[in-house]
This record gives structure tokens, C-alpha cells and sequence, in this order.
């Protein structure tokens, strides 16, 4: 009787937390394989002599020739971006070329290109990119970002750029400028059609520009006020990444109130995908219309060609989901996260999520760098690589990145797995002794041992 009563209260109590589970509960478990213990991935950190560096988000890449490019962001209204290239054999770091000037606008005495904020795709001896404002004003009070006031005696900020730059004749080309003034935060190429897509910010306009006409077409946004609008009602963050099927043409992206969009390379039109939505419970209770998270779109994602699909990260909670254009069926995977953060149920301290986020060279390994919860403020969002095989659908978490000082670099939004067995990526580290832990940090690249073997 006494057993017969424990299981009754047992059940009562495990009922009443689920009906409690709601918009204050974090991210919910799921039953995993155990993982191998993860351990000390020593990283080293290099050094690109761009003393203005601070941000670094999808701009890491490893090209044909081996090399891997990079861009390091710049909130200086006087110095924008520039692009590095590091060659594994020699270990030394190559100054490319400054964004501003590969838009054609040296000398124009304007707000610079601040920031490369989206992927490289390579296709024909060319990586194609784009440029983006990286001049901001301080946060507002309820945590938009907004582009600085144009200071007295330059000209304002003239949009981002759609860009090329030649491996073999290390030129660039400028294709084409984002209208009004916006940015190009997200970027993607179709290179069997030749066309080049974007998402400017802060509207969320998205572009197509046919590399063959040289024509480009805004079809308006689909994300309210976007990042200017008015916070607990207008506002939208913007979706960071596109993905193309590479059959049909079709480009997607994602808002955040969790509308999957489709553009139709057949009919040149795009509209919502009708009958689905990622708001779920399990990616947790987000308002959309607040600054501070990706709400329910996808903060990276990728097309998985064997399976004719899209795998995709929801950046607050951290699970990994697949969505299927063609039943148009979304599936939650699994939490892709640190050992720490899964064990602890809480989200990771980084409330966008992480872009760090790629498939293997094995064609069936996703990698991704995420943080580690829960951790005290004061020493970061320290970086673990994750993996997850589609295959044997098991998740690793291979450890946390250290330099050989002992220091923890964190902030990881960018990913690149070279051909020498490394792992590259752009992150930021503490100056060893720094009297203001929480401010002071470099940004630069950084590398570690590919403990996957692939």
C-alpha cells in the first residue's frame, strides 16, 4: 500500500511540473547516448595586426587554394573591415584588402564597411560575399542596435556591397549596392543560376541579383519594422543566414516569428511556406517583437543534399532541427550543446546563439562551437566544439578550447575546418592581468586539432 502510494504522489508531482512548464521554464532535456568525456582542445591564437578589431560573425572560410580567409569587423567610423588570408603551411597572415575600398569607396570620406557579416561561397576561381555596416550607436535602453549618427564631415553610411575577390589575381569586384543605405547581413549563391541573394539590415530586405543581367530586385521585407522598429511591437530581428536548394533554386529563410519564407527561382516570387511554423514550446516562450534573441528563427543552417533537406539551429535554446521543403515537415533533432549546458537545463549565456555551425568533410558530421553554462559573467561564454553524426545520430562534446596560458578564448560566431587537420574560427580573448575582465578582449584567429579525425 505504502509503494502503491509512492507511485501515485510520484506521478501527481511529475504531472504538476509539466503543467507548470511554460514561458518561464528553460529549455527542455532530451534522453541522449552518453557522450565521451570532453577534455582541453589547445587552441593557438594569431595575431593579424588589426589593432581595431571587435567582431567577427560567419566571415572564416577555408577556399581551394587552402588558405583560410577571414574578415575582422570594425566599429570605427574611420577604419572599416578587413580581410585576412592564413596559409597553413607557412603560418603567416596575409592582409587581403580593406571592405571599403574593394566597395569602391576610398575617399569618399562616408561611414565605412564595417563588417563581411555573412558567409564566402566559392565558384569559379571567385569567393563572392557581401559587406555590412559595423558603425553603431550605443544600445538603446531596451537593447536595439541602431547604425551611428553620421558625424560632421562625412557622408552617410551608402549600403552594403555585393562582393568578389579573385584567388588567382587577388583583385575584388563591387557587383552591386543594397538600396537606402542598408547593410547586407546575410548572404547566399546559387552558382548554378548565378544569382547572388541577400537580407539587408536593418529592414530585412531581401535581394536578388542575376550575375548574368547584372540586375538587382528588392522584394520588400518580411520582418515588420525590422531592427528599427518599435521594440514590444514593430521591432524584427533579422534572419542571419539563407539557404538554397540547389535542385529547384528555391531560397529560404526564417523570421522571427517563426514563418518559414520560400522564394521561387521558377516564378521569381516569394512568399510564407503555408501550414508550418517554428514556434514550438520546446525552443521555449519567446517574444518576438524584443530585441536580444533570434525569437524562432534559425540562427544558422545549411542544406544536407543526401537528404534533400535543411538542418538548422534555433539559436536561444540550442536544438538542432531539420525542416523538409518537400512534406514541409519540421523535426526537432536534438540539443546541440555543451555537456554543461544540456546537463544543467539551462539556456547558454549567448541569447542569439551561435553561427559557428558546418557540415564535415565526411558529408554526414555536423560541427558546431557552442558555450558552456552555467559559468560566472566574468569569464565569458567559453567555447566546446559539439558534433552530431546524421548517420549514428550521436552527439560528442570533444571539450573546451585553451591557449596554452591557460586563458579561455569565447565568443565563437564563425567556423572553417582546414585541410591540415585543424579547426579554424574567430575569437576573442582576455589580455592576461586585464584589470576589467568584462570589457577588455582581443579578437583574432585562432585554430585547434580537429579531434574528429576528419
Amino acid at each position: 500500500m505504502k509503494k502503491t502510494s509512492f507511485k501515485i504522489r510520484s506521478l501527481l508531482v511529475v504531472a504538476t511540473l509539466a503543467l507548470a512548464v511554460g514561458c518561464k521554464a528553460h529549455a527542455p532535456q532530451q534522453a541522449h547516448k552518453p557522450a565521451l568525456t570532453p577534455g582541453i582542445l589547445h587552441a593557438q591564437f594569431y595575431d593579424s595586426g588589426f589593432a581595431l578589431a571587435d567582431d567577427n560573425y560567419n566571415a572564416c572560410f577555408r577556399a581551394s587554394d587552402g588558405k583560410i580567409y577571414y574578415v575582422l569587423a570594425s566599429g570605427s567610423v574611420e577604419t572599416g573591415a578587413q580581410m585576412f588570408a592564413f596559409d597553413p603551411t607557412t603560418k603567416k597572415v596575409q592582409h587581403v584588402g580593406d571592405l571599403t575600398e574593394a566597395a569602391g569607396e576610398k575617399g569618399l570620406h562616408a561611414i565605412p564597411q564595417g563588417k563581411g557579416h555573412s558567409i564566402f561561397v566559392e565558384s569559379g576561381g571567385k569567393l563572392y560575399f557581401a559587406s555590412h555596416v559595423g558603425y553603431y550607436s550605443p544600445p538603446t535602453p531596451s537593447g536595439q542596435e541602431l547604425i551611428g549618427r553620421t558625424p560632421p564631415g562625412y557622408k552617410p553610411y551608402p549600403g552594403g556591397h555585393f562582393l568578389s575577390y579573385d584567388l588567382a589575381t587577388h583583385k575584388f569586384s563591387n557587383l552591386a549596392k543594397a538600396p537606402q543605405g542598408e547593410g547586407i547581413i546575410s548572404f547566399q549563391m546559387d552558382p548554378q543560376r548565378q544569382r547572388l541573394y541577400g537580407l539587408t539590415w536593418p529592414s530585412g530586405f531581401f535581394l536578388r541579383y542575376d550575375m548574368r543581367t547584372h540586375a538587382l530586385k528588392n522584394f520588400g521585407t518580411f520582418f515588420k519594422g525590422g531592427e528599427t522598429g518599435v521594440a514590444g511591437k514593430t521591432f524584427r530581428v533579422i534572419c542571419r543566414i539563407l539557404v538554397v536548394d540547389p535542385d529547384d533554386g528555391s531560397v529560404y529563410f526564417t523570421t522571427p516569428d517563426g514563418d518559414i519564407i520560400q522564394y521561387q527561382y521558377s516564378t521569381d516570387s516569394i512568399g510564407k511556406v503555408p501550414g508550418i511554423s517554428l514556434k514550438k514550446d520546446v525552443f521555449g516562450c519567446l517574444d518576438p517583437s524584443q530585441p536580444g534573441t533570434m525569437g524562432y528563427a534559425w540562427r544558422q543552417a545549411f542544406w544536407y543534399a543526401p537528404e534533400k533537406v535543411i538542418y538548422a539551429m534555433h539559436g536561444r535554446s540550442g536544438y538542432l532541427f531539420r525542416f523538409d521543403p518537400a512534406t514541409r515537415k519540421v523535426e526537432v533533432i536534438t540539443r546541440l550543446v555543451s555537456n554543461e549546458t544540456r546537463e544543467s537545463g539551462m539556456y547558454d549565456r549567448n541569447k542569439y546563439g551561435y553561427l559557428g555551425l558546418t557540415l564535415g568533410p565526411d558529408g554526414h558530421t555536423i560541427f558546431e562551437l557552442t558555450g558552456a553554462r552555467p559559468k560566472p559573467a566574468s569569464e565569458g561564454d567559453e567555447i566546446h566544439l559539439v558534433t552530431y553524426d546524421i548517420s549514428s545520430k550521436t552527439r560528442v562534446d570533444y571539450g573546451v578550447l585553451q591557449l596554452p596560458d591557460g586563458r579561455m578564448p569565447f565568443f565563437a560566431q564563425s567556423i572553417a575546418i582546414g585541410q591540415d587537420g585543424m579547426i579554424y574560427t574567430i575569437a576573442k580573448v582576455r589580455p592576461l592581468g586585464s584589470p576589467n575582465p568584462g570589457k577588455a578582449f582581443k579578437i583574432d584567429l585562432l585554430s585547434f586539432p580537429n579531434p574528429a579525425g576528419l
